[in-house]
């Protein structure tokens, strides 16, 4: 599926791309998603289903955050092949199954593994389409309690005015002003 860069609402609710834009205005909204891992897209599509004219902002190309781009699917992907590679050379023929030369191919594991994950992130996107959700693929900053202007990944850039703002930014801890690193303990004992 094409990434929308940016997108605008009709009076309708229906998602309408628009050509790579310098500059564009979403309103009207009611909710902005910053996110759409995990937490980022449940949120979003149930908003959605719940009669929000939604936005969901996402810096990378594809949905899903880190957990389905680069690490837990990705990597139970290639664990469970390994897996299936280790019961082929120590345990298959102790079961009566004679396997001869088992080897790993790399390049076929790899491709499995990017297969899933362009499954996956499709089916977010697909659900995004189904439940009108528009989607602004760059990086989101809250400007306002009510706007949050996108410097999307075409080099554009995208102001949303939005009743409400949700920021699932999941395995990123984000700094805001005035608040000390969460890295740090608050308190010592």
């Amino acid at each position: 599926m094409q990434c929308i860069r940016s997108a605008l609402l009709s009076t309708r609710g229906r998602l309408l791309p628009v050509r790579s834009l310098s500059s564009s205005t979403i309103s009207d909204s009611d909710l902005v998603v910053i996110g759409s891992g995990p937490g980022g897209y449940v949120a979003a599509i149930k908003a959605a289903q719940l009669g929000l004219k939604t936005v969901c902002v996402e810096k990378g190309a594809t949905f899903g955050g880190t957990c389905l781009n680069v690490g837990c699917i990705p990597s139970k992907a290639l664990l469970n092949n390994s897996h299936y590679y280790h019961a082929a050379k120590h345990e298959f023929a102790s079961r009566g199954i004679k396997i001869d030369n088992v080897e790993v191919d790399l390049p076929a594991m790899m491709k499995a593994k990017d297969t899933s994950v362009s499954a996956l992130t499709g089916g977010i996107a697909g659900l995004f389409k189904k439940n009108g959700i528009t989607s602004v693929h760059g990086h989101g900053t809250i400007v306002t309690p009510n706007q949050v202007i996108v410097k999307n990944n075409d080099g554009g850039r995208t102001t949303i005015n939005t009743k409400n703002i949700l920021i699932a930014t999941g395995s990123e801890s984000p700094l805001f002003l005035g608040l000390r690193s969460m890295r740090k303990p608050l308190c010592r004992p």
